[in-house]
């Protein structure tokens, strides 16, 4: 499979990474991406971009450096209830919204509250893509989570970092491709993302490319290789 995609990508305003949008840019174009996405974390994270840097983002121009660029958000799932931490008015000016959890927001409990969670925020008609569903803070049954976002029609994303071995989210590669084939079967569009934070990571996630490979998903499922799937997806998403 050919990927021309990565939307999970951060920059200086999420406090925690260390490259701009046009250096960003600058790296995906080098590496031959045609699109790339800024995602930064919502204000619900400890040094999450603050509100007024997604209402700005219409400032800039969609193209940087060759590359299209999405404007988008990465927003803390903040509850049970599946509450964001950014207004629907500001989600539905952009042009993808992950939804994730993470650990210094939301504290994990347990694997019914965790799986429901989840579920509520794919049910929000801003949800396109359900971040780093994988996670060892928060056990899920995946099988209610994959089918929900079947019903919903959210992206289910593959993402690297989450990979690594050592990051604190890893957990048995076992458990990705599970979820892949559970993604087949229900026919749930998947993404694979570096979620960088620093520009040389940008368009990096082999890991989650081998196995999507591996797990004999139809190509027609994997986002990367056709941006017109995401917005597509975006597209319907809105109707609902």
């Amino acid at each position: 499979m050919h990927f021309t995609l990565d939307i999970h990508c951060h920059t200086v305003n999420s406090t925690h990474a260390y490259s701009t949008i046009t250096e960003n840019a600058a790296h995906a174009a080098s590496i031959g991406l045609t699109h790339i996405g800024i995602a930064d974390h919502g204000p619900g994270m400890p040094g999450g971009a603050h509100l007024y840097h997604f209402a700005n983002l219409w400032v800039l121009p969609d193209v940087i450096g060759g590359v299209r660029v999405f404007k988008g958000a990465e927003a803390n799932i903040m509850n049970p209830d599946g509450k964001l931490d950014l207004s629907d008015g500001i989600l539905a000016k952009m042009d993808f919204v992950i939804a994730s959890m993470h650990r210094v927001v939301i504290k994990p409990t347990d694997r019914d509250t965790h799986t429901q969670t989840l579920i509520n925020a794919m049910d929000n008609p801003h949800v396109h893509i359900l971040g780093h569903p994988i996670d060892i803070s928060f056990d899920i049954d995946m099988t209610a989570v994959v089918a929900a976002a079947a019903r919903t029609g959210t992206i289910i994303e593959i993402n690297e970092k989450t990979l690594d071995p050592g990051s604190y989210r890893h957990l048995d590669d076992e458990l990705t491709l599970d979820l892949l084939k559970l993604c087949q079967q229900f026919k749930v569009q998947v993404l694979a993302s570096s979620d960088a934070h620093f520009a040389t990571l940008v368009g990096d996630f082999p890991r989650a490319k081998a196995l999507i490979e591996q797990s004999g998903i139809d190509e027609v499922l994997v986002i990367n290789t056709c941006e017109k799937r995401l917005m597509d997806v975006v597209a319907k998403k809105r109707r609902r």
